[in-house]
């Protein structure tokens, strides 16, 4: 239930979006060693900075709820363990590093280019954590809805770590083959789909603390991360055909678990046909 009125919140709103934008800015500012860590790195470090400012907005205002508290740390949780992970695999993994090197990630751009990417992903992060902005903006009290987006994202967060645990596990057995074990005989890109699911759970946590207009900034975030992910998944897919496509195994896999969504029959982008 919200607590202010609508022209205090209407007064606050603007300036806080903007702090925590500068909060999200000074989370991937890291884009301009490695700009491709602006999307990775960056992104995770980028929520994790939103989570602990939330935290510390919240105490010192002395508003913080429970239901808005864990959500904050998971955020921090979150961009903590996916930051902290790419940002491992890519300083100790060669394999990793060769695949940047081969795609043009790692070439380094233009500074207005880099900058315009930077202030892009500032906005996307801060837009994407708005949901628990806006909680902590509009003072909302703790709901149903907010503790179901929590159970989601917690679900989120255990099925993106597994499934980095099990592929990392699966290439240390066999560097050359696909991984297919674990959650990857559900679906091939699961933390992809775990990354989608965390930003619904954020999404859902929002219902009932955000209102009016602040759902435009909400529902456009999820769709972009969605698109995001597919089209990371198509990438993927595209790579795996390229390394794997002539392997009668990896064939059959492919054409019997499905891409990005589990339980149902896309198991390939429009990118890829398989007569």
């Amino acid at each position: 239930m919200l607590t202010l009125d609508p022209s205090y919140i209407g007064k606050v709103w603007p300036l806080f979006m903007w702090t925590v934008a500068i909060v999200a800015a000074l989370g991937c500012c890291m884009g301009f060693h490695e700009f491709v860590w602006f999307m990775s790195v960056g992104y995770g470090f980028a929520v994790m900075c939103i989570g602990i400012f939330h935290l510390l907005f919240g105490l010192l205002r002395g508003t913080l709820t429970p239901a808005a508290a864990v959500l904050a740390v998971l955020l921090v949780i979150y961009g903590y363990r996916l930051g902290g992970y790419i940002l491992k695999r890519e300083l100790t993994n060669a394999a990793y590093r060769k695949t940047l090197e081969a795609t043009g990630s790692t070439k380094r751009m233009p500074v207005p280019v880099s900058l315009c990417m930077w202030i892009y992903c500032s906005w996307m992060y801060t837009a994407q954590t708005s949901a628990v902005t806006y909680r902590v903006i509009n003072r909302a009290g703790d709901n149903l809805f907010a503790w179901m987006g929590i159970a989601i994202m917690i679900l989120a967060i255990a099925g993106e770590a597994t499934a980095d645990h099990q592929k990392s596990a699966a290439k240390k057995v066999n560097p050359k083959r696909f991984c297919d074990t674990g959650l990857f005989r559900y679906v091939r890109c699961p933390n992809y789909f775990s990354e989608i699911l965390f930003w619904v759970g954020v999404t859902v946590s929002g219902i009932g603390a955000v209102q009016g207009r602040q759902w435009i900034m909400v529902l456009v975030a999820l769709v972009l991360i969605i698109f995001v992910m597919y089209n990371s998944a198509q990438r993927l897919e595209l790579r795996h055909e390229k390394t794997y496509g002539l392997d009668p195994e990896y064939q059959k896999y492919s054409d019997t678990v499905p891409l990005l969504f589990p339980f149902t029959r896309q198991y390939h982008s429009m990118k890829v046909y398989r007569d």
